[in-house]
């Protein structure tokens, strides 16, 4: 293999008679963000047969040009450019492409997100930026690649990372030592669909080829085959098709999905040169005796493809074995990344109906439905959403791509995305949701659902039980202020809720490590930590994983100017700590106040500033330690002056405006169970504004700010320590600035993306828990029968009994049953005498 040097990035293109276009390239890739000492740019001249290698030279002496000596095709010319080269990140770059600034700093920094990543896929837009070339990579059951929303207008939905199946050869990077190891493009394509092949390789050999939208270029035209005639592009389709499906599909698919291939291109063949291939039936009347009549090209193109397939079988063939021994990832695990298998290609009616004859012959229909997917919250869905709705909207969002989705709210709901339902039920009617449940594969649901719809509790669907709530430790604060009658209530009815969903549930999320240990314990309890779900998993990732809150992959945006200079009393030059989220009975506002208020004696411009009084969903009451902050705010004389109340919930999508102006995020608590596996949901916005964190010891994400140097953790109740924090977050340019640097670090590993994977994945190939299959294994084990009691009982005497008769012989023996007999008599008699 090639030396590689670390950081360098190779970008190969490919010129065949557009040095124009080329040039204009080279040019671009010179003036991009990204340092000239780590960037090389290798020309493959492929014989164009004129001057393109003579004025690429002149254009840019240090271009490294390379002359292939005859026309490789793209595949073959851009592993030669790859031969050449020496970064240790490869580029593929059209010569009639465009990079933007960031093309290459985007794509490096995905691939240091996750080694796993073994391929980067632009986004690729249209010339003037306006409609789409790429955003995503599909393949068709017949093995056709396609490319999803092409020429549709770009917007929102096409601005997040994701995994695809393949990037396109316009513009995509891949690691180069990954690249040498797959022996790169496959050249015996020569062009077309060796960019679907190689993203498939990649990715049946356990890499991901991740779309990063910020990886941007702009693609001028598309090369044309229309001087060569449209029927030799189709040949290559055809062909090319059929290798990339013979090569990829493991056998089951293969053996499925192969033989309708075939039929289908053979349809093809007949319906483009406008044929009746029942015109050679006997049965026919009329007196037709000519030997020969003439047939387009466009019907030999499909003819000859499947032809020149039977002439690579025998490399194809040891292509396919190879690949498949080392394949990591089976095609159920990769079928969300084949986008709509049915897509038909081709607008040709008579076509069009061999394809759906075949799809329902061959029963690939069913095999397309997507999963059908129903969350639940009993939150609003609104612009101004809380925790536990913002949580399952983002849970929505990312499983729509591969899923049908409906998000159910048991309150109101205001908002109508695109990609998902969104529907209200009423919490008051038992049956509400049945119809749901009757349609769905999967149900997702947190907080009482269950208790409240019977039918989640009795289907056989699959049931993913959100726990990172705990309500019932929540419950020991929320409740306290009731008295002790209701308090106990409280608790014990938010227990029994919890332990009636750990024995029904299928699957369960919690929102850190922390929180794993305590669930286990819980299921473990409940008799759901057993050999069956152990035998399945010995990890028991399966049963129970970790689903933290996440945070959206792009930076924030100032869309209006929230704090300073629009909330009276906070300046343009003030120092803002902005808390960013409700106060509950969990919280210390009181110590935070305070300490505002010491801090302000030095530094009179000092703002706090509590972002949400009144919770979104009504049914919420304000709590008394809201109360208790706003009458020490008041009696401190800070109220309009240091600190500021907004009294309503702020916008989901408007919240960044108000982080953007804040200097300094704050969360601060008691120490008790409740914040020991809380995990505060609020506290992720502050690391996706890049603020530096205040906050108090006890909980995860204290550790983690002393950990990772997000900020200062001080201990519970210490005003003085508070303001000692604040003052170095604030005023201490250098502190502030390491913590900040910190943060964006940090912020990486909680973006949805990644946070969502362990449900994204489950839902892809979900199934019943394996204890739940049986269903004997479900008696939860709450106390130990009189009978198991006596059989344990038993069982170690048995044991004891064996010891001493090994070590000491029968007299041995004798000896330890008198004194057995001896100590029970006496226990006997201590509680008689009670």
């Amino acid at each position: 293999m090639t030396p590689r040097t670390a950081g360098l990035v190779s970008v190969v293109l490919v010129n065949f008679r557009g040095a124009d276009d080329t040039i204009t390239a080279i040019r671009t890739l010179r003036q991009i963000d990204w340092p000239a000492e780590k960037l090389e740019i290798v020309v493959v001249e492929n014989h164009s047969g004129d001057d393109s290698a003579a004025r690429i030279a002149a254009a840019d002496p240090d271009v490294e040009l390379v002359e292939s000596g005859e026309n490789l095709g793209f595949a073959g010319g851009c592993n030669l450019g790859v031969r050449r080269s020496r970064g240790e990140f490869v580029a593929f770059l059209n010569n009639d492409a465009r990079p933007d600034d960031q093309w290459i700093r985007a794509a490096v920094a995905t691939f240091d997100e996750d080694p796993a990543i073994g391929a980067v896929a632009s986004k690729v837009l249209d010339w003037e930026g306006e409609n789409i070339d790429f955003v995503d990579g599909s393949v068709t059951w017949f093995g056709m690649g396609y490319k999803p929303h092409c020429e549709s207008p770009d917007d929102e939905r096409f601005s997040q990372p994701k995994d695809v199946l393949f990037g396109t050869g316009a513009a995509m990077f891949v690691r180069a030592d990954l690249f040498e190891h797959i022996e790169g493009f496959d050249e015996r394509y020569f062009m077309f669909y060796e960019d679907v092949d190689l993203g498939w390789r990649i990715n049946l050999l356990g890499w991901k080829v991740r779309y990063q939208p910020r990886s941007l270029a702009f693609h001028k035209h598309h090369a044309s085959m229309k001087s060569f005639g449209q029927f030799k592009e189709n040949y290559l389709l055809e062909r090319n098709a059929l290798f990339t499906m013979y090569k990829n599909l493991d056998d089951a698919s293969l053996a499925k999905l192969f033989p309708g291939a075939l039929l289908l291109a053979v349809r093809r063949a007949v319906a483009r040169g406008d044929l009746d291939s029942t015109e050679l039936d006997l049965r026919r009347p009329g007196g037709d005796t000519e030997p020969d009549r003439p047939v387009s090209k466009e019907t030999l193109a499909g003819i000859y493809a499947i032809d020149q397939f039977v002439e690579q079988i025998t490399s194809m063939t040891r292509t396919r074995e190879d690949l498949q021994k080392r394949r990591q990832v089976a095609d159920s695990e990769l079928r969300p990344l084949f986008g709509k298998l049915l897509e038909p290609a081709y607008p040709i009616a008579r076509y069009l109906q061999g394809h759906d004859e075949l799809v329902r012959a061959l029963g690939i229909e069913e095999s397309e439905r997507k999963r059908r997917i129903i969350i639940i919250t009993g939150e609003p869905i609104a612009k101004a959403m809380a925790g536990p709705a913002i949580r399952s909207w983002n849970m929505a969002e990312f499983l729509s791509r591969e899923h049908e989705v409906r998000l159910l709210t048991l309150a109101s709901a205001s908002v109508s995305p695109r990609d998902f339902d969104v529907i209200a039920v009423s919490p008051r009617d038992a049956h509400a949701v049945d119809v749901h449940v009757d349609w769905t594969d999967i149900i997702i649901f947190q907080g009482h659902a269950m208790a409240l719809y019977p039918a989640i509790r009795n289907t056989e669907k699959v049931v993913v039980v959100d726990l990172y709530d705990p309500m019932h430790l929540e419950q020991l604060e929320q409740a306290r202020e009731l008295g002790p009658s209701n308090w106990t209530h409280e608790v014990e009815s938010a227990t029994e809720v919890l332990n009636e969903q750990i024995l029904r549930g299928d699957f369960f999320l919690c929102a850190s490590e922390r929180q794993r240990h305590f669930w286990l314990g819980q299921l473990a309890g409940l008799g759901r930590v057993n050999p069956l779900n152990y035998a399945s998993d010995t990890s028991l990732n399966r049963l129970l994983a970790v689903v933290p809150f996440g945070l959206p992959a792009l930076q924030p945006r100032r869309t209006a100017p929230a704090l300073r200079g629009v909330v009276p009393g906070i300046g343009a030059q003030d120092k803002v700590v902005i808390w960013g989220g409700g106060i509950y009975n969990w919280f210390d506002p009181l110590s935070l106040i305070s300490a505002v208020a010491l801090l302000a004696q030095d530094h009179p411009d000092v703002r706090l500033f509590f972002l949400g009084m009144q919770h979104p969903n009504p049914a919420v009451p304000q709590m008394q330690m809201a109360v208790r902050a706003r009458e020490l705010s008041a009696s401190l004389g800070l109220t309009g002056v240091h600190v500021f109340f907004n009294e309503e919930w702020v916008p989901y999508h408007d919240r960044q405006n108000y982080l953007m102006d804040a200097d300094v995020g704050v969360s601060t608590h008691f120490e008790h169970i409740e914040t020991t596996f809380s995990f505060r949901t609020r506290i992720l916005d502050y690391l996706w504004a890049n603020l530096p964190i205040v906050t108090t010891r006890g909980d995860g994400f204290g550790d983690l700010v002393s950990a990772e140097g997000l900020g200062v953790a001080v201990a519970e109740s210490d005003p003085l320590a508070l303001a000692v924090a604040l003052e170095s977050m604030l005023y201490d340019t250098q502190m502030a600035d390491a913590a900040r640097e910190n943060v964006r670090r940090v912020a990486q590993d909680f973006t949805w993306d990644r946070t969502l994977a362990p449900l994204l994945e489950f839902c892809r190939t979900a199934r019943t828990a394996p204890d739940r299959v049986a269903r004997e294994s479900l008696v939860p084990v709450r106390q130990a029968s009189a009978r198991r009691v006596l059989r344990e009982r038993v069982r170690g005497d048995v044991q004891t009994a064996r010891r001493h008769l090994a070590e000491g012989g029968v007299t041995r023996l004798v000896e330890m049953a008198r004194g057995r007999v001896q100590r029970m008599a006496g226990e006997r008699r201590r509680r008689a005498s009670r």
